[in-house]
């Protein structure tokens, strides 16, 4: 019987972590899932190690490609009508499930929604700057400046997924960043008020942290909502952000002597001068 929620989580190299975010899917007051754990190329035997999960979970192993081919792997293999998504370093509270998928179905209207969080940094809870707090209905602009979507937080139809083309896998990083600003540019984006996931940061392979200047493929995602002929209001809103992210990327770059860099981010700049 197919199940109404598929659960897609990507790990490299995070055992024990991605045990215990494996445990609390597992713990779920709502059963009627499926839990898919992509290992993207782990030299850690973590494949060896799930396999005490027996048939609870299936496992999908392949060569590293990176998070956001994981998670397009998953859900390629996956069969739910809504898909949610909890990476490797990262727990559920019990009834995250539960009140998701209470909420999607009683709004048929909403594509998306997703949950507020407890966020612990090196084994201490921090309470999120205002810059992080997350907005409910249409996040758009809200969004340009930096994620305010989680994917350990989020449930989303199937349809929506494969209608707005999933993950960019060409992203290292802010791959999530991308593709929540084509999704927000569409359809609202909902927020539960409960705390129903724990963000666990500060650990060393941390991915947010493992690439320097986040804003270079900022950058990138705007010039592809540019590029695929965003209009209105929405279109002066991501040229004014990009305007003000280039312009800052260029300094660094003229700071650090990178006067290559310096001249394609000014590029970048005239290809829209004339909108600016």
């Amino acid at each position: 019987m197919t199940p109404l929620v598929s659960v897609i989580t990507p790990t490299y190299n995070r055992w024990p972590m991605v045990g215990e975010a494996i445990d609390s899917i597992l713990a779920q007051s709502y059963k009627d899932f499926e839990l898919i754990v992509v290992d993207d190329g782990s030299e850690d035997h973590t494949v060896e190690k799930l396999a005490k999960y027996g048939s609870r979970i299936r496992v999908l192993c392949r060569p590293r490609r990176g998070v956001a081919a994981a998670r397009n792997l998953g859900v390629h293999e996956s069969t739910g009508k809504y898909l949610a998504f909890l990476d490797s370093d990262d727990l559920w509270k019990p009834k995250k499930l539960e009140v998701q998928v209470a909420f999607m179905e009683s709004h048929l209207d909403g594509e998306i929604c997703q949950t507020e969080e407890v966020w612990i940094r090196n084994g201490v809870r921090v309470n999120p700057k205002m810059k992080h707090r997350k907005p409910s209905g249409d996040i758009f602009r809200a969004s340009l400046d930096l994620c305010l979507v989680s994917p350990s937080a989020v449930m989303m139809t199937r349809e929506l997924f494969d209608r707005l083309g999933g993950f960019d896998e060409s992203f290292p990083v802010c791959e999530d960043y991308d593709l929540w600003l084509r999704i927000a540019a569409k359809t609202p984006v909902f927020l539960l008020p409960p705390p129903l996931v724990i963000k666990r940061g500060g650990h060393a392979d941390q991915l947010s942290g493992s690439t320097w200047g986040l804003d270079r493929f900022r950058v990138l995602a705007l010039r592809k909502l540019l590029d695929a002929g965003i209009q209105g209001e929405k279109r002066a809103w991501v040229l004014e952000t990009l305007a003000r992210k280039v312009a800052i990327l260029a300094r660094g770059a003229g700071k650090r002597g990178k006067e290559g860099d310096t001249l394609d981010y000014r590029r970048l700049l005239t290809e829209f001068i004339g909108e600016l």
